[in-house]
């Protein structure tokens, strides 16, 4: 979900006869349904969120305003699960497990055991918890410029904001209902962790990003599909038909709300092209990477979240981190992680780091981040990040407005960011709501040009 809202009102309106039949707004509610049933469960339930108010500011600005006023989401506390009915009744269900968030209802759902919660505390590396009272005066403008909201601008709803610089917070903040303890909703900032999952494995020795990913629906020996690589995959050059587009209709709207097994949905999807022609974002391309990663891994959701917890979330000092998984047991590296600003920053000082912790133990293979922040294809996008690397314009744009050319940003949509800049040991976490066009990137430009100025 990094670039694209689900726009179900007009298929919702088109109720007809016609409509009924050629336009199916009956998957279009189900899709929006299950849209307002995931984001609130997780909200409520992992975040700690007010139900209504995560479904008026983060659930109808997705499904359009006609859908979100026929859909009623209704919380229970006591089962852990939010129903959310339409003209039709419940339309879709999604439950909460302790340890792995939630998970729409569908067919197929394999049972998931609940783990005991063990509350991990985060290392204390970063500086005293915030707000400051010592904000460096320009950054602290390009703060308030951040989370202003004006009349007939588009809404912001920033909700956190964490700058690191060199190693430590020199601006924190957090709108009413948040703090550093906040676990805040990832959507795409999930497709970097899976990057480094990826680069633990290639590091080990178990996985190699120039081979084929080898998915077994791709077996048969004329199957273009069969020559589809790690790296094809990780930098949205795969050729498969999985579009991820602004439509409750598209194929990645169907795989994430309709689907209890993604991956096997999307590894079903026939091929457009040869890999590594073009350059397409679609979220389909990072489940199969995930449900790799999980097959190289072992012991299910269980197994990949002690191998993460051990290799990934300990050794860069974080604290709680969920992550949610399919109806089948996949990760879904694409989308969904949770953990505080301050331990997204944690993550991005990782890559900022060159993939060593601060008490230098590698975790990510020498020469990875590189890789991961080179342009693919002359797009705006590496392997897993966005990157101000090659010639694309909203690079150019990005570089003109004072985030260096070395930058490059982990991103999910509505505004959920880590920015990192190597050449200014800067790294900025910043999450929240915010609308198109721009989803509120031109203050984050702003901020990080505030930053390097302030700190030199």
């Amino acid at each position: 979900m990094g670039r694209r809202t689900y726009i179900v009102a007009g298929a919702v309106a088109a109720l007809g006869v016609v409509g009924w039949f050629v336009a199916r707004p009956d998957q279009a509610l189900r899709v929006a349904a299950g849209v307002a049933a995931h984001h609130v469960c997780s909200l409520t339930f992992v975040s700690g969120q007010d139900a209504q108010t995560t479904y008026r500011e983060l659930v109808v600005p997705m499904i359009g305003n006609v859908a979100g006023h026929w859909l009623t989401p209704h919380v229970s506390a006591e089962r852990q699960s939010v129903d959310v009915s339409g003209l039709f009744g419940v339309l879709a269900s999604a439950d909460f497990t302790p340890g792995y968030g939630c998970r729409l209802r569908l067919p197929g759902n394999r049972p998931l055991a609940a783990e005991h919660a063990t509350h991990r505390v985060a290392a204390d590396d970063l500086g005293p918890a915030q707000p400051m009272v010592t904000e460096p005066p320009a950054i602290a403008a390009a703060l308030d410029r951040l989370f202003r909201e004006a009349p007939d601008k588009p809404i912001k709803r920033v909700k956190a904001v964490v700058v690191v610089k060199e190693g430590k917070v020199v601006a924190e903040r957090y709108a009413a209902g948040f703090d550093a303890r906040t676990p805040l909703l990832s959507f795409s900032v999930a497709k970097s962790f899976t990057n480094a999952l990826i680069g633990i494995l290639v590091r080990q020795g178990r996985l190699r990003v120039d081979r084929p990913l080898a998915a077994p629906e791709w077996n048969a020996p004329d199957d273009p599909r069969r020559a589809i690589t790690v790296e094809d995959l990780m930098r949205m050059r795969s050729g498969l038909a999985l579009e991820e587009a602004e439509s409750a209709f598209s194929p990645v709207a169907r795989m994430e709300f309709l689907h209890a097994d993604m991956a096997g949905f999307a590894a079903t999807q026939p091929a457009k092209e040869p890999p590594g022609r073009h350059f397409e974002y679609t979220s389909g391309d990072t489940v199969l990477l995930s449900r790799r990663i999980g097959e190289l891994v072992g012991g299910g959701p269980a197994g990949l979240r002690a191998f993460a917890r051990r290799e990934l979330f300990d050794p860069l000092g974080m604290g709680d981190v969920t992550m949610e998984f399919d109806g089948q047991g996949t990760f879904v590296g694409s989308t969904y992680v949770y953990a505080t600003a301050r331990d997204y920053a944690r993550f991005g000082m990782l890559f900022l780091r060159d993939g060593v912790t601060t008490d230098h133990r590698r975790l990510l293979p020498e020469g990875w981040v590189a890789w991961s922040r080179r342009s693919t294809l002359g797009a705006p996008y590496g392997a897993g990040f966005w990157t101000n690397d090659g010639p694309s314009l909203p690079a150019k744009w990005r570089v003109e407005g004072g985030f260096p050319k070395d930058g490059f940003f982990a991103s999910g949509t509505f505004g959920q960011r880590i920015y990192i800049v190597p050449s200014a040991q800067l790294v900025v976490a910043r999450f929240g709501y915010s609308a198109p066009p721009d989803y509120g990137i031109q203050d984050d430009v702003a901020l990080i040009e505030a930053a390097i100025e302030a700190t030199r």
